[in-house]
């Protein structure tokens, strides 16, 4: 298959972050009693948008917590975030090699907010290898839906593009768009995985 252009998910593909993200979201829910273990998060909230995570969160306490309670938290947890981002700079030395080795147009697609995923990409200096990032809602549906990949493509005018996908709705997302789908388990798989679907 000759590809016309590479579409990136975000968190657990481009930035090894979702251990920050359950960090993180440890440290704001914890007066509420937030104890959900590392493999309950990555089997039920990667790939969701953090909305429909604090939901399914307050649907477990008994009684539910109050959803608009909780969600009022959200921009503090996206400020501990951007800051941990940046300290921590997230992107392994095989997966930036990747990136300038690629020669195809590349865009970001992420259900994270622009900020959440452009300030990281500015910090460690590889934004610019990407022609466009589509994020959170601006394509008008998250994953799974296939708007967001859509808009990808259609914003680097790619017919054949290759998608990267960590999660099952991004998987569902790219393959309903009616694109090849490269799934990997962890960031550590992209590098090797991408280039033997490309080539390279």
């Amino acid at each position: 298959m000759s590809y016309d252009a590479v579409l990136f998910d975000f968190d657990g593909v481009l930035a090894d972050s979702e251990p920050l993200h359950y960090e993180v979201w440890c440290e704001v829910l914890a007066p509420f009693g937030f104890e959900m273990d590392w493999e309950t998060y990555v089997r039920e909230c990667i790939g969701i948008s953090d909305r429909l995570m604090v939901e399914r969160f307050c649907a477990t306490k008994t009684p539910p917590l109050d959803f608009e309670t909780i969600y009022a938290l959200y921009p503090t947890k996206k400020e501990i975030l951007s800051r941990r981002m940046i300290e921590k700079m997230p992107f392994l030395a095989e997966t930036v090699r990747l990136l300038n080795d690629i020669a195809l147009p590349m865009a970001v697609v992420s259900s994270s907010s622009r900020n959440e995923v452009e300030l990281p990409l500015l910090q460690a200096g590889i934004r610019d290898r990407f022609s466009a990032l589509v994020c959170g809602l601006e394509a008008g549906k998250l994953k799974p839906a296939p708007d967001p990949y859509l808009m990808g493509a259609e914003m680097l005018g790619a017919l054949r593009p290759l998608v990267v996908e960590d999660s099952e709705a991004g998987e569902l997302s790219g393959k309903t768009a009616g694109f090849d789908v490269v799934r990997v388990s962890s960031p550590q798989e992209v590098a090797p995985k991408v280039r033997a679907a490309l080539g390279i």
